[in-house]
């Protein structure tokens, strides 16, 4: 299936090394697709979390449709997402587990369908964050002089 981004989350990567990811679906209601589809989407603050069986996500900041009108929602209401009970099961035994966290790291269509990417994250520490930008200075300038050894 084709595959449009949406929006991603910047600072995912950054602050939690990636253990696994999820695809899920989420419980939009009309206008808010609509905002979606303008790509009025705000990922940067947001988190999942499981309750009562079910996963939401929160702060996920979807703008209000400029020409909807009492059918517009609450932007940063919790949105219910759509996964398999088993998933669901496996998710809430890895978070039970000491500085485990579900991020949603990027939220695209898939065909038609709106899907968040969730991962599970753990946090870096400052030195961790540190030696990631070291490594990917190093892998630019590797790639800069390549590029210039090339043209010659």
């Amino acid at each position: 299936m084709d595959t449009k981004l949406i929006a991603k989350n910047p600072t995912a990567r950054h602050n939690y090394e990636i253990l696994d990811t999820y695809e899920a679906g989420i419980v939009l209601s009309g206008t808010e697709i609509k905002s979606v589809r303008q790509g009025k989407v705000n990922l940067k603050d947001s988190y999942a979390s499981l309750s009562n069986g079910e996963c939401y996500v929160y702060n996920l900041h979807i703008s209000p449709y400029e020409h909807g009108n009492i059918y517009n929602k609450d932007p940063l209401r919790p949105k219910k997402l759509l996964l398999h009970k088993k998933e669901i099961q496996k998710l809430y035994g890895l978070l039970k587990q000491k500085g485990y966290t579900l991020v949603p790291i990027s939220m695209y269509f898939k065909g038609s369908f709106v899907k968040i990417e969730l991962g599970i994250g753990r946090g870096k520490k400052l030195y961790d964050k540190r030696e990631d930008l070291k490594k990917k200075d190093a892998n630019k300038q590797i790639a800069k002089n390549l590029r210039e050894k090339n043209l010659y």
